[in-house]
């Protein structure tokens, strides 16, 4: 398979008729808008209710075509794995997040996504890592010595959010960045809102014209800084990806960095928003868990403003089993659409070229057959002897195969030197008999903002 056909849509497939998915069972609701309204509304839900009555491949009509779900962690191995390469993340992908973060990793496919995987990963080695750590490091200390002096009720989800901002633009883009952060900042918010508005063009007045203006604005930024990292060098992941090489040894191109630092940025960002935010949730809710991870970063026995290091992070294991229940719980990706370049056979049904395929970690995090009493928080479900048994594919944050996150230990780095500040000088609980609410899709977000209470250790 040629580099150039996995970039052209026009090879890769035909969209199949309407009838010739029929023989699948499902409800396609309402013309033009099918079940869209459902699947925002309640995603888990709805897609609870459909396996039960259509079982765990069915058919629905969402944002304006017909595609297919297919349930469980099977599902997730055969399409996320996809040993056969029979699914496009390029035309999955592509009509969610083409306009605003075009050939981003997650929207390449087979030999140049490996080609360009194999550039990017550079900027995760264990060097540049540590430069990150030390940058993470400072920037969630001098955070939550701030929330220490102002404790009282917060809002939880708007502070991580302003955290993870902050702390994207010193480790990615470089603490010297100056006065312009704000503006790149405001930037990457705006594309990143519009890449889930629900009016996909760039009409006046819109989210979506104003995500396409953020990106032009960050198009300019990168474009002008590349020669100087490249001159100068440095730690943060630009410059690391502005000396990045091809195997042949070419550099990566102007335009192949701005659109991987778009993208990691944005992937980094809500995503981690999301996680820290269920996190720290999970642990408000939970005081006995909460102060087992606080035992266990007291036994670090670190001075209050002294750096963490990894070995510090290494011995953390509580916290890192906690942190992937809220993932469990909570999924930063709660669904992964691809799109079938062949015709396949799925339990039985026949599948033809071209159908938009969607597999959902929050189902199958949620499947009580492998997860007992799958609403309730046990970070127990994570040790070595409880995971022995369980399919691989059952636990699926950070999706799977070739495309698995690249910055999946970017994200547990920074959860576990988020959670030594936090623990070591704050204590964290909801008002008696508050449920935050929380809208699922499509990256998960408390409705209300979380209100917590902050009380000083």
């Amino acid at each position: 398979m040629s580099m150039q056909s996995v970039a052209s849509p026009a090879i890769y497939f035909t969209p199949p008729t309407r009838n010739s998915l029929t023989h699948i069972p499902g409800d396609e609701g309402w013309p033009v808008i099918g079940k869209t309204l459902e699947v925002l509304a309640d995603p888990k839900g709805h897609i609870e209710k459909n396996a039960r009555k259509y079982g765990l491949v069915y058919r629905s009509h969402i944002f304006g075509e017909t595609s297919l779900v297919l349930l469980g962690p099977e599902a997730n191995e055969f399409v996320l794995f996809d040993q056969a390469k029979l699914f496009s993340s390029t035309h999955g992908w592509g009509r969610i997040l083409g306009l605003l973060f075009p050939r981003g990793l997650m929207l390449l496919d087979f030999d140049e996504h490996r080609l360009h995987r194999r550039a990017l990963s550079v900027a995760f080695k264990s060097g540049p890592m540590k430069s990150y750590l030390a940058e993470l490091d400072r920037g969630i200390a001098a955070r939550v010595a701030r929330w220490k002096t102002r404790p009282g009720e917060m809002l939880l989800y708007p502070a991580m959010k302003q955290l993870t901002l902050d702390l994207a633009a010193t480790s990615f883009l470089g603490a010297e960045i100056g006065p312009e952060v704000d503006e790149i900042t405001r930037a990457f918010v705006d594309m990143v809102a519009a890449a889930v508005a629900v009016i996909r063009k760039p009409l006046p007045g819109t989210q979506m014209a104003r995500g396409v203006k953020g990106r032009k604005r960050i198009v300019a930024y990168f474009s002008e800084q590349i020669p100087i990292r490249r001159a100068k060098g440095g730690e943060d992941l630009f410059s690391q990806l502005c000396q990045a090489t091809h195997e042949d040894g070419a550099l990566l191109s102007t335009q192949d960095i701005i659109d991987h630092m778009s993208f990691l940025m944005m992937a980094a960002h809500d995503t981690l928003t999301s996680s820290l935010t269920s996190f720290v949730g999970e642990l408000a809710a939970h005081p006995e868990w909460q102060q087992k991870l606080r035992d266990e970063v007291s036994q670090l026995g670190l001075a209050a403003d002294a750096p963490t290091s990894f070995d510090n992070l290494e011995a953390m294991p509580l916290t890192e089993m906690a942190f992937k229940e809220a993932l469990r719980i909570k999924p930063p990706v709660p669904s992964m659409p691809r799109r079938a370049i062949g015709d396949f056979t799925f339990k039985g049904f026949a599948i033809p070229a071209g159908s938009m395929i969607g597999v959902n970690p929050l189902f199958t995090h949620h499947m009580p057959e492998i997860w007992p009493d799958p609403d309730s928080f046990d970070p127990m479900r994570f040790s070595e002897e409880a995971q022995r048994n369980r399919h691989r594919f059952a636990w699926v944050p950070f999706g799977g195969g070739a495309h698995m996150c690249l910055g999946l230990h970017f994200a547990y780095m920074q959860a576990k030197c988020f959670a030594r500040h936090f623990l070591q000088n704050l204590e964290v609980s909801l008002e008696p008999g508050y449920r935050p609410d929380w809208l699922m899709w499509p990256i998960p977000k408390p409705k209300d903002g979380l209100r917590v209470t902050l009380k000083p250790v």
